[in-house]
């Protein structure tokens, strides 16, 4: 598939929006508990919500990049019961609003308890957190199902990819909480840095998978199939036109073998590997530079892992215009 700028920016900035309010909710349950020690004042989580929102709002101000008319932008929200893309267009708003609230809650000291179980208080903060969690679970799994639905993308449709968005998302996340603490909460660093770290390895481990998964696919169409012809040797001479069409830019890429290749391991290490060297070298040394060099070196890996998957399904209409891809 042809990948557009647009989307890429898009998944990519919302998925550290999410995971960043993910990862600020987890610090504030667990200080609920008293597993962490509590930020009295609240700017912690007001400000890093302001973070969180202002990715999300950069990941919907590039949404509207990808649309041929976006003053009918709010049409896309009329298919709800059967179209994914329709339930995210309602979700992400709904999710952005939460996270303001949520924001606020903090900043203006909104911790009037709501309801007592035992000694645990819970506040309108926890309350927020808790809607803010569920519709930030259900922003995963609607941007994921957009592609992982599409039965004739072998590449997308598999659990995997619902997986790999919700694990890169939240890895990137908090990652960024981990950079964010070293300045707002150096208490909190080392808290977030290995949840950091062991949502990126579990999101290695989910997107070998689907490389591996990926790699070993076959067309489930050919050449005799497609025009129900059962020759054992069918080799296609021309496209049919002389010059490219809409197929043949939307659907392909355009780029050789080599340079996925090259992109595949550029996002491996970018993602991956030099993300977990920073934060343990971060953590040990206690430098600030290099837990903001983590996130910065995920989120650029991160767009080329959007690049790869978006570049990795292969059409089947492909198959008739090989002799252009």
């Amino acid at each position: 598939m042809h990948p557009a700028f647009s989307v890429i920016f898009l998944t990519t900035l919302i998925g550290a929006g999410q995971g960043l309010f993910l990862a600020l909710y987890t610090g504030q349950v667990y200080a609920f508990f008293h597993l962490l020690p509590a930020q009295a004042d609240g700017r912690f989580y007001a400000i890093g919500s302001l973070i969180a929102l202002l990715l999300l709002i950069g990941g919907l101000v590039a949404s509207f990049f990808h649309l041929g008319h976006p003053e009918r932008a709010w049409r896309s929200a009329a298919k709800w019961r059967t179209s994914w893309l329709s339930r995210e267009v309602i979700v992400l708003p709904t999710f952005m609003g939460v996270v303001f609230l949520y924001g606020v809650a903090h900043s203006l000291g909104w911790h009037t308890p709501l309801v007592t179980l035992g000694t645990l208080t819970l506040d309108a903060t926890m309350v927020l957190g808790v809607l803010g969690t569920a519709l930030c679970f259900a922003l995963f799994i609607c941007t994921a199902m957009i592609y992982a639905c599409l039965k004739f993308l072998q590449e997308w449709h598999s659990p995997l990819t619902v997986a790999n968005y919700l694990l890169l998302g939240s890895a990137s996340g908090f990652t960024l909480a981990t950079a964010y603490s070293a300045y707002a909460a150096p208490d909190l660093v080392g808290f977030y840095g290995k949840w950091a770290m062991v949502i990126t390895l579990l999101a290695l481990v989910t997107r070998a998978a689907s490389l591996v998964r990926n790699a070993r696919l076959k067309p489930k169409s050919t050449l005799q199939t497609a025009i129900g012809v059962r020759h054992g040797q069918i080799v296609q001479k021309s496209q049919g036109f002389m010059g490219g069409s809409f197929n043949t830019r939307e659907f392909f890429h355009g780029q050789g073998a080599g340079l996925l290749r090259s992109v595949k391991w550029v996002f491996l290490v970018l993602v991956f590997a030099l993300p977990l060297l920073l934060l343990v070298g971060g953590l040990f040394s206690s430098l600030s530079g290099l837990l903001s060099a983590a996130f910065l070196a995920q989120y650029l890996g991160l767009l080329a892992e959007r690049w790869f998957f978006f570049v990795q399904a292969n059409h089947p209409q492909n198959l008739y215009y090989q002799t252009i891809s």
